[in-house]
């Protein structure tokens, strides 16, 4: 059984509101859960205290069981200091698409043929 430390939602319509739980990996979202390890509230200042609670003792006792933390999860457990998260980079995804591309040579295409024109 491989185990899942995540988010689960909660809060009404508009106004989230997340408990951080253990859970098994083929349990729904919001379905069962094993214990309920601490919560997020989005909807509170990046600088408040309240916005993220963790049960530290506990969450370091899932994960030397094995449970693995998802990615947003494993952010609030790098500020917390009980896990490692790797920065991300995607350098491709900056990038615009191919008909974007295409847009984009053929305007400066269509601009050097009206210098040359104008010259």
């Amino acid at each position: 059984m491989s185990l899942k430390i995540r988010l689960a939602r909660g809060g009404s319509k508009k106004r989230p509101y997340y408990q951080i739980v253990v859970a098994d990996a083929r349990s729904p979202r919001d379905g069962r859960f094993i214990e309920k390890l601490g919560s997020w509230n989005p909807m509170l200042g990046k600088d408040d205290a309240n916005r993220t609670v963790l049960n530290n003792e506990r969450v370091q006792h899932w994960l030397d069981n094995g449970a693995q933390p998802t990615d947003r999860v494993l952010r609030f457990l790098n500020e917390a200091g009980l896990a490692t998260r790797e920065a991300r980079n995607n350098p491709n995804k900056a990038k615009p698409g191919k008909k974007a591309q295409e847009r984009a040579a053929e305007k400066a295409q269509k601009a050097a043929d009206a210098a040359a024109a104008a010259e």
